[in-house]
């Protein structure tokens, strides 16, 4: 299981560091999807969600997209860097949360894999974390450490998928990562499957150090 475990979180730093590649620049200017390049095509709304008093949209095209936010905390467009790596992004593949940190969570399907990022309003300014993988087919939003901002909550397989073993692995946005359960036989026996939704009780560490 540790071994596993530390395998993942190489292949998800993998992830973070072509993610934050320096071609994948944010841009601080808003734009109208009229006209606006979502990778080879013109941008099309995909989904939008209010987030207190701001609109939260996910902007596709063939090749790439876009993130863009409006309202009380000004116009913010940055790229969705998981579009450009291949991953399929649907009206489903937006979660936000609101709160005084909130968050939202893009993610889609790239193969069996799920690829997701997310992006924080805090402070009234919208900003970029991280990058996630999920190799066990859910990347979701809880507060799990009960500090009122959203964690990633993320499903990974075990036996390099060759088994139905999983484990749930827990994100925070704000901090260092909070741990992962003890592997299960199946996926449908995790906290709170299909959406799980672990106790910090039930976190342990990742990888010994």
């Amino acid at each position: 299981m540790t071994a596993v475990v530390a395998a993942l979180i190489v292949i998800a730093g993998l992830a973070f560091a072509y993610f934050r590649r320096p071609d994948n620049t944010d841009s601080d200017q808003y734009g109208n999807d009229t006209g606006m390049r979502c990778g080879t095509t013109v941008c099309q709304v995909v989904i939008g969600r209010s987030v207190g008093g701001d609109l939260v949209e996910l902007l596709g095209g063939t090749g790439g997209g876009r993130i863009r936010m409006s309202g009380e905390s000004g116009p913010f467009v940055f790229e969705m860097t998981i579009a450009e790596s291949g991953a399929v992004v649907t009206d489903k593949s937006l979660q936000c949360v609101d709160a005084q940190v909130s968050v939202c969570l893009v993610h889609g399907a790239r193969g069996t894999d799920l690829l997701g990022e997310v992006l924080v309003r805090k402070d009234g300014t919208w900003s970029r974390a991280q990058a996630y993988l999920a190799t066990g087919g859910f990347l979701g939003l809880h507060d799990v450490n009960e500090d009122g901002t959203a964690d990633v909550v993320a499903v990974q397989l075990a036996c390099d998928g060759q088994c139905a073993d999983a484990f749930v692995q827990v994100f925070s946005v704000l901090g260092p990562d909070l741990g992962c359960t003890t592997a299960a036989a199946a996926r449908d026996q995790l906290p709170g499957w299909p959406a799980p939704a672990p106790k910090m009780s039930q976190l342990r560490p990742c990888a010994d150090s």
